[in-house]
């Protein structure tokens, strides 16, 4: 099996350019609509994450080699023996958004960092030619 890693900067220039959009639309209505200034300043709570990344300059990263299965994000990370995994489960959400959860030999499930996780068409692929079996669930409630 070829080493594969993953890595993401979250503090690129394309999160800049989108914060900047975000906070000339909320200008944009306070000046041309007359919006209610504290309302766009609620809404603009939730670009705080995105700066928070930016003034950090985290980054996330994932490692999958012939003995072990590493990520991190930001100051948490974690790693698994592959001779512990038993197949990854890959939940696609309402959002469309892919939750990955390596189910270990011990029916113990640990689910991936959403920041370390490469995109999932081509993690799976990477998982299945390195062996791994891959079962798919979309939209489950539970």
């Amino acid at each position: 099996m070829t080493p594969y890693t993953f890595t993401r900067q979250n503090g690129t220039s394309k999160v800049v350019v989108i914060l900047i959009g975000v906070y000339a639309a909320l200008l944009a209505l306070v000046i041309l609509f007359d919006a209610a200034w504290w309302l766009m300043g609620l809404l603009s709570l939730a670009t705080l994450p995105a700066i928070w990344d930016i003034v950090h300059d985290s980054s996330a990263s994932l490692t999958l080699d012939q003995e072990q299965l590493r990520w991190h994000t930001g100051k948490r990370q974690g790693e698994i023996e592959v001779k512990d995994v038993d197949f990854f489960r890959f939940d696609t959400r309402w959002d469309f958004s892919v939750r990955v959860t390596v189910v270990l030999t011990s029916g113990k499930r640990i689910r991936l960092p959403d920041e370390s996780v490469p995109p999932h068409r081509q993690f799976e692929d990477v998982l299945q030619s390195a062996g791994f079996r891959v079962e798919r669930h979309h939209f489950t409630v539970f």
